[in-house]
C-alpha cells in the first residue's frame, strides 16, 4: 500500500510541476501576413497581420485576428475525411451547387503554392505570407 501511494503521489508531483510547460500559452509569437481574395469578384484585396505561438497552427492565428481585428470574421467546418475546411471568410461562403470554396495559398518570393495540409494542421512559418483566395473548382469528368 505504501508503495502504491509513494508512486500516485510520485505521478501527481510531476503532473503539477509539468503542468505550467504543458499549457504555457506565452511562447514565442511568429508574426504573419494574411490577406483575402475574391477571384471571383472585383473585390480589393484585404491584409491583416496576425500570429500564432510558436509551433501553433493557421487556425489558431486566424482565431486569434478575429478576437483582435474588427471586420474580419471566419467561420470553418469539420470534413469527416479532410478535418477541418475554412467556410466563409468576412460574410463570404463556399458553395457546392456554385462550386466556390476558400483555397489556402502560402506566398513566397512571388511564387503562390496550394497548402498541402488544411487550416488546423498547418504551422505557418515567421514571416510567411498566406492567402486565402476564393475560388471555383471544376467537376471531375
Amino acid at each position: 500500500m505504501a508503495t502504491r501511494t509513494t508512486a500516485l503521489l510520485s505521478v501527481g508531483f510531476l503532473l503539477v510541476l509539468t503542468r505550467g510547460a504543458l499549457t504555457d500559452r506565452d511562447g514565442a509569437a511568429v508574426p504573419m501576413r494574411l490577406s483575402v481574395e475574391n477571384g471571383l469578384s472585383n473585390m480589393t484585396p484585404e491584409s491583416y497581420y496576425a500570429s500564432v505561438v510558436e509551433g501553433g497552427v493557421l487556425l489558431g492565428a486566424l482565431r486569434r485576428l478575429q478576437e483582435m481585428q474588427r471586420g474580419f470574421e471566419f467561420t470553418v467546418t469539420e470534413d469527416p475525411d479532410f478535418g477541418l475546411l475554412i467556410e466563409s471568410v468576412n460574410g463570404v461562403a463556399g458553395n457546392k451547387q456554385a462550386q466556390t470554396y476558400w483555397e489556402i495559398l502560402s506566398e513566397t518570393s512571388g511564387v503562390h503554392s496550394r497548402l498541402d495540409v488544411g487550416v488546423g494542421c498547418y504551422r505557418p512559418k515567421a514571416d510567411e505570407h498566406i492567402i486565402l483566395r476564393f475560388s471555383t473548382w471544376k467537376p471531375k469528368e
